[in-house]
């Protein structure tokens, strides 16, 4: 996948805490966590779970741009 993010941590998932409708997943970024709050959702879409590998994706904005 391209995205017009420059930063993009990668890391392994440590912990995916769902609530009512929103999610905490906490990535372990070589050493540090970060925690990222999405839908319970997006959760499901992506299949995320405990050991996969992901990335963190942070951008300033409110708008990106993405394709595959």
């Amino acid at each position: 996948m391209k995205i017009s993010a420059r930063n993009v941590l990668k890391g392994k998932i440590v912990e995916v805490i769902k609530g009512a409708t929103t999610a905490h997943v906490r990535l372990d970024v070589g050493g540090t966590i970060v925690t990222a709050s999405i839908t319970n959702e997006a959760v499901d879409d992506l299949g995320l779970v405990k050991g996969m590998s992901a990335s963190a994706v942070i951008k300033a904005s409110d708008v990106m741009v993405a394709v595959d």
